[in-house]
């Protein structure tokens, strides 16, 4: 499960705004994969 607490803490590492690592998480939970993504996204 995912937490405010993981993504700051993702969003510190990588330096990548929070709402990103949201999105991201949000779209992979949807069953959608990482080549989808990055192709149609």
């Amino acid at each position: 499960m995912k937490t405010n607490e993981q993504i700051e803490k993702i969003s510190t590492l990588l330096s990548i705004p929070p709402k990103q690592i949201k999105q991201v998480l949000d779209l992979t939970s949807e069953g959608n994969t990482i080549p989808f993504i990055a192709r149609y996204r």
